[in-house]
């Protein structure tokens, strides 16, 4: 990184600082979003579905009777964990979105990342 780059991230970051309780809001505001952006994640044709929040919290779970019927504890096993992490996966890209949105909008330069998140 050049002297230029670090003063100029230096200069975003003192920025930072300034704005301390527009930027503190802005993440609450993030982050009460960020729980209602929920993404879905499926296994086995759509047996195992999971949806998660751009919180990456598991907010829901559901298994077909289909899948109940086959008894398969192990398989069973396999399709919940994919699922849920596709579902994590989306949620993961969801909240990427979002926090580069929030950085945007507090003009910092790209790759920056936003203090507590």
């Amino acid at each position: 990184m050049s002297m230029f780059e670090m003063f100029k991230n230096m200069g975003a970051m003192a920025g930072l600082l300034r704005n301390l309780p527009k930027i503190q809001e802005q993440m609450a505001q993030m982050q009460a979003r960020l729980a209602q952006i929920v993404v879905e994640g499926t296994a086995g044709a759509g047996m195992v579905k999971a949806k998660a929040n751009a919180r990456m919290e598991l907010v829901g779970l559901t298994i077909s009777d289909e899948a109940l019927k086959l008894n398969d504890r192990e398989m069973l096993e396999d399709l919940v964990k994919g699922a849920v992490n596709q579902a994590l996966a989306k949620a993961r890209e969801a909240m990427a979105e979002e926090t580069g949105k929030l950085g945007e909008s507090l003009g910092l330069p790209p790759g920056v990342k936003v203090p507590g998140m």
